[in-house]
């Protein structure tokens, strides 16, 4: 499992960094962590064109924790 801290980030970098793993590693399941709403539903937009099944796990605050697997697994 891949695991990538995109909190404190300004867009479009989550969505870039979220990118990069899934084009780095296609075959594992990636969790993302964030802190803000527009990166969350960038970074879900994202999943969904990749075809990536989607868990979301809120923590404290705006915090979140996306987990993404491929449609492989």
């Amino acid at each position: 499992m891949i695991e990538i801290d995109v909190r404190g980030l300004g867009c479009p970098i989550p969505v870039v960094k979220t990118k990069q793993a899934m084009e780095k590693n296609p075959s594992a399941t990636i969790t993302v962590l964030g802190d803000t709403n527009v990166s969350q539903e960038n970074i879900l937009r994202l999943a969904e064109t990749k075809k990536y099944s989607i868990e979301i796990k809120q923590a404290a605050g705006e915090e979140y924790r996306l987990v993404l697997k491929p449609a492989l697994q």
